[in-house]
């Protein structure tokens, strides 16, 4: 509930116009335990706030965000203009970040800054732990210029690939070369080889750096997604690089965020293992979701799932395509939404026998390049503009 003057304030009057609404049954007053105050629904409240259309206009409680890095269309997003379906099966990664950042011609640096050895930790712990060092190694990562900023970020991303474990008989630096004229970059070479490090058939080898180069380009960005929110409001605090990735690492923890595609993974399991019906009745008896299945954003369907599963249905095994194939289908037999990207990134996972995390670590990888140029872009905004409108109300 509501106190007069809260109720007032929401709605952009002064207490007398406040009353005249009660007079006229425009709201609905009600008793406090103090016999001298009247309370108001909070419900009515923002239901008449709706509705007006005279007086003085209420204030929003969210700032506007006006953005040119990424727009999202009915056929995804588009990168600076360019669809990112596109991008997918072009350019190594390094080239699309650049591309975000709108960095220059100048020679790009990509290596990593040495760190001691790290300790034994989940994947999502240890990028935390790696972003934490990289940031107290940087002398001067107060500076927050442009190209200073580029630099940090293009070390940080290939600092936390050169700290992943890598399989001895198959270093992230083995096979550079081949992994470059197949169009996948450093970045994307070295994490599939902590991904999936067996060592395996060159040609095989480069398909899978093909199919990680190919997610990290369609994650890299997707607008004001929950973590990019987090990492703009540490920027316009003025806050370094490093602090604002570990904002956005902080936000993508949830399993509704970067873990959703983990989720999704499981089901996969629990699908080879029960079969495709009773691992859908099982998710949805616990979860009454099905993860890797509907978006907020894409109502008739993800359009980044269709580069992913092109991957995956070059990777994996018959079996294992039939599988994801009766998936997709029953669910749409039961009116579930489209797979989303979730699902795909998942398969991909699950088809090559990736940790089951590996989805969270790509997506985690990917987006420090969205985070990057919505950093930059939000220190060209007034500081601190981000503070939410509370609206108080007393229970009982």
């Amino acid at each position: 509930m509501l106190e007069s003057e809260e109720a007032a304030r929401r709605l952009g009057v002064k207490l007398p116009t406040l009353y005249a609404y009660v007079s006229r049954g425009l709201l609905v007053s009600h008793p406090s335990e103090d016999s001298r105050r009247r309370l108001f629904d909070v419900d009515d409240v923002e239901q008449l706030a709706r509705r007006s259309r005279g007086g003085r206009r209420v204030e929003s409680r969210l700032a506007s965000v006006t953005t040119g890095i990424t727009q999202i269309r009915e056929d995804g997003p588009y990168y600076r203009g360019r669809p990112v379906t596109e991008l997918a099966s072009g350019p190594p990664f390094e080239d699309v970040a650049d591309l975000l950042w709108r960095a220059g011609p100048a020679p790009k640096d990509w290596s990593p800054t040495r760190l001691p050895r790290p300790p034994t930790l989940e994947t999502s712990d240890l990028l935390k732990w790696v972003t934490v060092l990289c940031g107290a190694r940087d002398r001067f990562r107060s500076d927050l210029r442009e190209e200073l900023v580029l630099r940090s970020a293009r070390r940080l991303i290939a600092t936390l690939v050169h700290t992943l474990p890598h399989s001895t008989t198959d270093a992230p630096s083995a096979g550079a070369a081949e992994a470059t004229a197949a169009g996948a970059g450093a970045t994307a070479a070295g994490l599939a080889r902590h991904l999936v490090p067996t060592p395996m058939p060159v040609a095989t080898r480069a398909e899978l750096d093909r199919t990680v180069n190919t997610a990290l380009v369609l994650l890299a960005d997707h607008e004001l997604a929950t973590s990019t929110v987090a990492v703009r409001v540490a920027a316009s605090t003025r806050a370094d690089l490093y602090d604002a990735v570990l904002a956005g690492l902080g936000t993508l923890a949830g399993p509704l965020h970067g873990g959703a595609s983990q989720r999704a993974h499981a089901l996969l399991v629990s699908a080879e293992r029960d079969g495709v019906d009773r691992a859908i009745n099982e998710c949805l008896r616990w979860q009454r979701v099905l993860p890797g299945f509907g978006h907020t954003v894409y109502k008739t369907g993800d359009p980044r799932v269709a580069p992913l599963l092109a991957c995956f249905e070059r990777l994996a095994r018959r079996d294992q395509r039939a599988l994801v194939s009766s998936l997709v289908e029953s669910a749409r037999d039961h009116d579930v939404p489209a797979p989303n990207v979730d699902l795909a990134l998942a398969s991909i996972a699950w088809a090559t026998r990736m940790p089951t995390d590996a989805g969270r670590t790509i997506f985690t990888i990917a987006r420090i390049a969205g985070w990057t140029a919505h950093y930059i872009e939000e220190l060209g905004e007034r500081p601190l503009r981000f503070r939410a409108r509370a609206v108080y109300a007393t229970t009982g």
